[in-house]
């Protein structure tokens, strides 16, 4: 069972669609589902997450403590998770990262968090990364209905960028390599979110609520303003003398369109989504 620690967190995140305060408030956490090695009992772990494009990254620091934690010891049994990231709940197959790819990707993260080589520096074990692929197949939602599916999604996003204008705001004079990572997931997450509202949600509705037409040809053409503000932030990322400065501005260009535009798709399509 957890710990009364974890037990509040837990219920936190569930009870507020992944948002959580103290030690975790503003970072990236998940919730990790695994079935223990030895008793095959499910556990949940709050975990602390990276981005890595299709794929979430977990490290096994335990606070720099001399052992593994349980959750790595039952995921290297079982393989396969259960993930929670606040909107969605989704399986995916783990995989202890070795040799290069763990320590690129370990400095990686310990460049944007030094935090992750002060725990290395107080154990002698090598601490594990871990990559968690989703499995494929429609996830899971807590949501009651499918209007109210909407707002949380939208809102990740939010929080994404929130966190990554807080990251490049506190960065040096070059652009870190997780950070531009961080970058271009949240591109991609959002391209692929529009492209899913683009062709599966708005011809759906449409159909249902042919009155709405303006509606759906406004929501497609910020779609394209987004699109291109998305592409912008991947030019700034690219470049190989990144400055911080520009990609900031960039992001938060990106900001101040997509809030408008999520604002306004969530006061026109919840009520359809909901309608009866």
């Amino acid at each position: 069972m957890p710990n009364d620690f974890n037990r509040r967190i837990i219920a936190e995140f569930r009870a507020n669609g992944g948002r959580v305060g103290g030690p975790f408030e503003g970072g990236r956490l998940l919730l990790l589902t695994t079935t223990g090695a030895r008793t095959g009992v499910p556990h949940t772990t709050p975990v602390a997450y990276l981005p890595d494009g299709d794929r979430l990254l977990v490290i096994a620091s335990a606070g720099g403590a001399p052992r593994h934690p349980d959750w790595f010891h039952n995921l290297v049994a079982h393989p396969r998770v259960t993930v929670e990231d606040g909107v969605f709940i989704y399986d995916a197959k783990a995989t202890v990262l070795k040799g290069d790819e763990r320590d690129r990707l370990f400095a990686r993260a310990a460049e944007a968090n030094p935090g992750w080589a002060e725990y290395q520096a107080k154990t002698t074990r090598v601490i594990p990364v871990v990559a968690l692929e989703p499995i494929p197949g429609p996830p899971a939602s807590n949501a009651a209905s499918p209007g109210a599916a909407l707002k949380p999604v939208h809102d990740a996003f939010r929080r994404e960028l929130a966190l990554i204008r807080r990251e490049i705001a506190g960065t040096g004079p070059r652009l870190g390599a997780q950070l531009r990572v961080n970058c271009l997931t949240v591109c991609r997450g959002l391209g692929f979110h529009h492209t899913a509202e683009d062709e599966g949600m708005f011809p759906a509705l449409a159909a249902r609520h042919p009155g709405h037409a303006a509606t759906f040809d406004r929501l497609r053409r910020e779609h394209e303003r987004v699109a291109a503000l998305l592409d912008g932030l991947r030019r700034a990322v690219a470049a190989e003398d990144a400055d911080p400065g520009a990609v900031l501005a960039e992001v938060e260009r990106l900001t101040a369109e997509l809030e408008a535009h999520l604002d306004y798709e969530e006061e026109q399509l919840i009520p359809l989504l909901d309608a009866p």
